[in-house]
């Protein structure tokens, strides 16, 4: 179910704000809020040049954020709320987050005027540019073994 439109705009603008705020802190321009299916918010703003984490992005840092706080990694229910169009990488977290849905405000042209150019990456989960970072296939006799022991753990936790 789609929030009402003014409450887009409320935890968008939140996330404009903590984007807005970050960039005076030293941070990059970027904020997220998680809006967890209990109606907790957890933000987060890009913390990449300030951890020297190429991961930091605000979208993940709030996704940390509400698995933490849930004590959960399923955070179904959830919305996201990003100052930006999040990148491949935010994108992939809020998926594996299993996050019902995503809201952003400024899109990826914006955030590219402003220096923040992720156009190769999207071209390269496109398939346009695999000269980017070749990935290759080697195949071992014990590629599957971590499979064999995930499969024979009765203690696992599935995902």
């Amino acid at each position: 179910m789609q929030p009402p439109a003014h409450v887009i705009g409320e935890f968008l603008n939140q996330a404009i704000r903590l984007a807005v705020r970050n960039v005076s802190d030293g941070g990059g321009p970027f904020g997220a809020v998680v809006v967890t299916a209990d109606g907790r918010t957890h933000d987060g703003v890009n913390r990449v040049t300030l951890d020297n984490d190429p991961t930091a992005h605000a979208e993940v840092v709030a996704i940390r954020k509400a698995a933490a706080a849930s004590g959960s990694f399923d955070l179904s229910g959830a919305v996201l709320y990003a100052s930006c169009e999040p990148c491949p990488l935010c994108l992939a977290a809020a998926l594996w987050a299993r996050v019902d849905r995503v809201y952003f405000a400024a899109d990826r042209y914006s955030a590219a005027a402003a220096g923040f150019d992720d156009a190769l990456f999207h071209e390269y989960f496109d398939g346009d540019r695999p000269e980017l970072m070749p990935v290759s296939h080697t195949d071992l006799p014990a590629s599957d073994l971590p499979f064999h022991a995930w499969r024979d753990n009765p203690d696992r936790t599935e995902y």
